[in-house]
This record gives structure tokens, C-alpha cells and sequence, in this order.
């Protein structure tokens, strides 16, 4: 951090000077009141991003433990080529400021709602780095309601007057879905309250929601960040990464490494653990009870491991091919889906899985209050979903089953069915029908839940540790050893992390925590890998006409 403090104090000193020498030929807040903002010049949100150093950030500040956005999305196969990096360049942020006439009478009012010590520092960094370039700024944290503070939409989408009060909002977007990094761009959305309609812009949008075919959807994504990357809409400042640590005595047989807030396809099975006794050791074990995948379907290992969706997805959360279905199609206009599933099926308990435990899940997730929305509006677009969760219907007449075959129709396109289907796992029918789904974390079944995963609940003594036993009835084999998984008992932040890597009771486990990384990093016998989620920090700019708010 010392390298960091002198590259503060340097920037100060730059200040200094360029104030000194442009005092006498500044433009005044006239220049820009026809505009009603001064951000609402693309060349004004281009020089602001130019001035701010970026790669110096993350290398000192977050340690190199974060990487640079050129966009909301993280690099992979979702990411356009060709974007413009708008790599710090002060002397061209300048020039633009000049051209474009930024008054400098004008301060512009930054709002955040973090209290994180790394938030204040980066915030400061910033504030320093746009005075160096001649633009003043103020920087305040948001207390209370932050929706009504942060994403009111003006009433008017095109003409404004903004609805919010504040010039720059830094904010983070943590996505399942590519849409909800986007959506919010569109004029009509709910929480767009800094972005004006723009020619073209709102067709963009809906070309990545006007298909269910995965390739398409990637194609229409990348034409709309070409598009915003172009006109400086947001100003995307980091991606935050997730960090995977495994031990010495562990073997992923080459599996890929993902984002683990989520489900995808790690291949356990295949895994070897060097201990005779064939257990692998982790975290996540469950505190009160073992979380039902309603909001975060893969934030904790046991809920992949003890539950089996209809399809898998990858390391970057595209949906690949079937896991409970052996197999599936969808029609070519996206509207229908159908899922061939495995007659070789069978529940921790012995009972057979079949096609009315995925009507029995579709109809329970319909009516699980507070539901991911990605899931929600996947069973929402269902044919006949309406009628069923007003009661004026008894089941989903979207929903078909044909022997082993069940058939789901869509009043509406969905464009992540498939996703929520990657994601969200088939629950048992015979064990939870009649159970009330507004109150489903509070049923017993939570205790010991029945899956059909490769492992299953063998011991819990809840809030210390659980052990997973491998399911000898799983309808796949692998080419592993691993028999027992013990998990630490743990929330998602993890305070007995370290001190159980240390020890050597954690072969593997995640978290974001730049510290954990770093003290994780410097055990012998631990590997950090870091890898790339759908979680973007941003500078969302208000262009919509308001005064100035600090005068």
C-alpha cells in the first residue's frame, strides 16, 4: 500500500498544477445548461473514464486480487472483441474535457452506499485522479432506502427531468443471467434512472431476450455492448473475483473451475483425495439447516451434491447437456421445451425420480415466495402460470407429461429458460407434497434433505459439521476415489477459513474475500485460483437533465 500512497500524493501534486494553469480560461456551467448535465456529452463520460487509472487500482489497491471492466460482462464467451479499453490516457481526458466545454464551476456529486474501508480509499483515488484532468468532485454515502434514492426512472424516459439526485452512482451488479446486467439499460426498464431513450438503444436490449437459442443470445449481447462501449452509457470499473482454494491432497482430474455462486458441472465423481480413508474435506456445512435452493441454488457445495437439475451448465453457466434429462430440445421459435428423462433415477431414499417430481417442483418454485427473479420469470412465462398462482387453476397447463417425457409450453419467451433449468434442482414429490412453499425453510424435510445427487446426507450435527457419503445408486460412475465429503459448518463468509487451511481441513472451498486470498496464498500446502463471476462494479452516470447539486 505504500506505493499506492505516494501514487496519491503524486496525483496531488497534479492537481496543483492544472489548476493553476487553467483557472483563467475555465468555461462556466452556462456552456452546458442547454443540455441540462453536462454527462449527457459522451465526450465529458469518455474523459472520465480516461482519467482514472484503472490497472494501478487493481494491481495496488485490490493487489492484483480484481480485474479491470472494459464492460459489464467478464471476460469469456459472452464478452465482445474489439472493445475499447479507454486505457488511462490524462492528456486525452483532458483534451475532450476542453472540447466538449466541462464547466469548471461545476462539482460533481458521487454517491455510494458501501461502508467497506476498500470503498472509501477507492472512492478517494478516483476523486484525486478526476481533479488531476480539472474536474472537481464530492463524494457522499447513501444511508437509509437506497432503491428510492439510487433507481427511480424519470417520468419522462427521453426528456427527463431526473428522478434521482446525484451526477455519479457507484454500484455493483452481481448477475446469474447476462440480461440482468443489461435490462436496466433499456428506456422502459424499472430501475433505469440514468439513461435516456437513445435511438437503437432499446432494440438492442430486446434482441437478447427475442431468442432462447444460447449462440444467438451470445451474438445479441455483444452487439449491445459495441453499442454502449461506444457511447460511454455506464462506466464500468472492475470485475470482482471469486477465489477457488484446493489442497495438495486433492485431484480435480482436470475439471474447469467456475463460478461457484452458482451450479455448474464440476465432474466429482472423477475427483481423487490422497487420504486412505477417501474423505475430502470443505466449508458450507449447514448452520441452522441445509439451505433450500430457492434463492442461491449452488451458493453452498452440498446443494450441487445432494441435488441434480435437469441439465448442466458449464464453468461460464451456458446450459450444456442433460443431467436428469437425458436429453432435450427446444422448439425453433423458443417457445417449447422438452425433456426426455432418465428412467435410472432414484431418490437418496430409494423411491424412483419421475416426471411428476418436475411438475411437482415447477408448480412448488411457482409459489416459493421470494424466488430468484431469473427462476421467477422462467416459471412465470409458463403457459397457464397466472391462473394457477391466482388459484383459479389447480396445475400448470403449460406443463405436459408423456411418459417419461414432459413438455413445457411458454406464453412468453423466456430467454434463460434454459439457464434456470442448468440451475434450479427437481425436489421430491413424495416427500414434500402437501408442505406449505411459503414457509418451506422451516420444514423438517431442510433437516436431511433427499436428493438425487452422486452424495448424500450420511451426518449433521447442524451449526458444527455435516458429512456427505458418496450415493452408491447414482446413475453415473466416475473414475474418482472421494467416499465422504466433511464439511465445516459455515455461512457464506467464512471466519474459521484460514485457520482450517492451516490446519488442513479444507482440500476445497471458495470465497470472495481478497483477504482470505491472500493469507490462503502463503499455506504451503493450498492453491488460489481466481476465476471470473458475473459480478460488475460501475459508475452508472445520470444524463438525465437535473441541477447541479453542489453549488
Amino acid at each position: 500500500m505504500k506505493k499506492f500512497s505516494a501514487i496519491v500524493l503524486l496525483l496531488s501534486l497534479c492537481l496543483g498544477v492544472f489548476a493553476a494553469g487553467t483557472q483563467e480560461v475555465a468555461p462556466t456551467s452556462a456552456a452546458w445548461e442547454t443540455k441540462g448535465t453536462p454527462l449527457a456529452d459522451v465526450r465529458i463520460r469518455k474523459a472520465l473514464r480516461l482519467a482514472i487509472d484503472m490497472e494501478t487500482i487493481v494491481d495496488e489497491l485490490f493487489e492484483g486480487k480484481a480485474q479491470r471492466a472494459v464492460a459489464m460482462t467478464s471476460p469469456g464467451s459472452w464478452l465482445a472483441d474489439g472493445l475499447d479499453p479507454y486505457t488511462y490516457d490524462p492528456e486525452k481526458a483532458k483534451a475532450l474535457l476542453d472540447e466538449a466545454g466541462w464547466p469548471k464551476d461545476y462539482t460533481l456529486d458521487v454517491v455510494y452506499y458501501y461502508g467497506d474501508q476498500q470503498t472509501v480509499d477507492l472512492m478517494a483515488i478516483i476523486q484525486q485522479y478526476w481533479a488531476a484532468v480539472g474536474v472537481k468532485s464530492s463524494f457522499r454515502k447513501l444511508e437509509g432506502d437506497l432503491a428510492s434514492q439510487l433507481w427511480v426512472p424519470p417520468a419522462d424516459r427521453k426528456n427527463g427531468p431526473s428522478a434521482v439526485k446525484w451526477d455519479l452512482a457507484y454500484a455493483a451488479v452481481a448477475a446469474l443471467s447476462e440480461n440482468e446486467f443489461y435490462d436496466r439499460f433499456e428506456s422502459t426498464a424499472s430501475n433505469n434512472s440514468s439513461i435516456p431513450w437513445q435511438e437503437g438503444l432499446d432494440e438492442l436490449v430486446q434482441a437478447t431476450r427475442a431468442t432462447a437459442d444460447v449462440e444467438k443470445q451470445k451474438a445479441a449481447f455483444k452487439a449491445l455492448q459495441r453499442e454502449i462501449n461506444k457511447n460511454m452509457y455506464n462506466i464500468p470499473l472492475y470485475h470482482q473475483l471469486s477465489f477457488i482454494y484446493t489442497s495438495n491432497k486433492l485431484d480435480i482430474a482436470g475439471s474447469d473451475l467456475g463460478n461457484d455462486q452458482f451450479s455448474f458441472n464440476k465432474n466429482i465423481l472423477d475427483w481423487k483425495i490422497d487420504r486412505k480413508d477417501g474423505m475430502m474435506y470443505t466449508n458450507g456445512g449447514p448452520m441452522e439447516f441445509y439451505e433450500a435452493p430457492m434463492v442461491n441454488p449452488g451458493l453452498y457445495l452440498y446443494q450441487e451434491l445432494l441435488f441434480d437439475k435437469l441439465i448442466n451448465a458449464d464453468a461460464n453457466l451456458t446450459p450444456t447437456d442433460g443431467m436428469l434429462a437425458k436429453s432435450y430440445s427446444v422448439s425453433p421459435d423458443g417457445m417449447q421445451i422438452t425433456f426426455d428423462l432418465r428412467s435410472d433415477v432414484k431418490w437418496h431414499d430409494g423411491k424412483a425420480f419421475s416426471a411428476k417430481d418436475v411438475v411437482f417442483s415447477i408448480e412448488y418454485f411457482l409459489k416459493t415466495p421470494g424466488l430468484n427473479a431469473v427462476a421467477l420469470n422462467t416459471f412465470k412465462s409458463i403457459k397457464g402460470a397466472s391462473a394457477y398462482t391466482d388459484g383459479s387453476a389447480s396445475s400448470l397447463s403449460g406443463v405436459k407429461v408423456d411418459g417419461n417425457k414432459v413438455t413445457i409450453t411458454f406464453e412468453t419467451l423466456d430467454p434463460n429458460a434454459l439457464l434456470t433449468f442448468s440451475q434450479w434442482p427437481m425436489l421430491p414429490a413424495h416427500l414434500l407434497e402437501g408442505s406449505n412453499p411459503v414457509t418451506f425453510q422451516q420444514n423438517a424435510f431442510w433437516q436431511k434433505p433427499v436428493g438425487t445427487g452422486p452424495f448424500k446426507v450420511k451426518e449433521t450435527v447442524l451449526g458444527n459439521y455435516a458429512i456427505l457419503e458418496r450415493n452408491a445408486s447414482y446413475y453415473r460412475s466416475g473414475t474418482g476415489n472421494i467416499k465422504t465429503i466433511f464439511m465445516n459448518a459455515s455461512s457464506e463468509n467464512d471466519s474459521n477459513l484460514v485457520k482450517n487451511a492451516e490446519s488442513g481441513r479444507i482440500d476445497y472451498a471458495w470465497s470472495k474475500s481478497v483477504a482470505d486470498s491472500l493469507s490462503i496464498e502463503k499455506i504451503d500446502h493450498m492453491k488460489v485460483t481466481p476465476v471470473n463471476i458475473r459480478y460488475t462494479r460501475v459508475f452508472w452516470v445520470n444524463q438525465f437533465p437535473h441541477p447541479a447539486n453542489i453549488k
